[in-house]
């Protein structure tokens, strides 16, 4: 499966009338109503909306977690929606790191083997080299030191820079991340935004979902999303 990153002026993200219906017990439900999107890389862009407007939805269509009833997805130059259950797996492995509100570190691997255990999966890297990489990440983060700690002696925020640290593993040219700071103290919460904005400025793209609009300064645009539908934009003022 051949991938290839589009340049600065082509969007890295593209979402064309993406619908997504679910049925049961003779009912259907629209959680997605004809979504398009596009985001570029380099993009911090914050998806927000009251709780059932299609948040989550949309994310695991990025992420090829769900797949759309009807509708294009092409992310970072593959037609998402056009891949079976083994091509997605490969591809999301290599193409996107996520991270999760409560952090999914392993519980029984240290906080390197948490972010080696991507590049096991995919291959990305070496066997001799993997643990490297895992400590240059850790370091990049600034928890080093907790390397060869188990996740539960660390705090909230450093879980959360090891988490971050893991979805790095394979090098993405996309992060998705699911309410990263709801389980954060504002002072930690404002830690790791200023982690995502200085990745979005090394290039890579972060789409966020949030209900925190006291975080809004950190992106460079927003999108609000309604009963399964985009219903306003907004971009940062330069």
């Amino acid at each position: 499966m051949k991938t290839s990153i589009p340049g600065p002026a082509s969007p890295l993200i593209s979402m064309s009338g993406v619908c997504k219906r679910y049925a049961s017990a003779g009912a259907s439900f629209d959680a997605l109503r004809d979504v398009s999107l596009s985001v570029r890389r380099g993009e911090f862009v914050a998806v927000v909306g009251k709780s059932g407007s299609g948040k989550s939805t949309l994310i695991n269509m990025l992420c090829g977690i769900d797949t759309p009833s009807s509708g294009r997805i092409e992310v970072a130059g593959t037609a998402v929606h056009a891949l079976d259950q083994e091509q997605l797996a490969r591809w999301r492995g290599r193409q996107i790191g996520v991270i999760f509100q409560f952090f999914q570190l392993l519980p029984t691997l240290t906080v390197a083997e948490n972010v080696m255990l991507p590049m096991d999966f995919c291959h990305t890297y070496p066997g001799a080299a993997r643990r490297a990489r895992a400590l240059a990440l850790l370091a990049k983060l600034d928890i080093a030191e907790q390397a060869d700690k188990l996740p539960a002696d660390l705090s909230g925020g450093q879980q959360q820079r090891a988490a971050i640290a893991r979805a790095l593993a394979n090098d993405p040219p996309i992060l998705v991340a699911d309410e990263p700071t709801g389980n954060l103290d504002s002072g930690t919460s404002d830690d790791v935004m200023r982690l995502f904005a200085a990745l979005a400025k090394e290039g890579k793209t972060v789409v966020m979902v949030t209900h925190e609009r006291e975080l809004s300064h950190y992106f460079t645009r927003t999108v609000t999303l309604a009963d399964g539908a985009v219903v306003g934009e907004t971009r940062a003022v330069a």
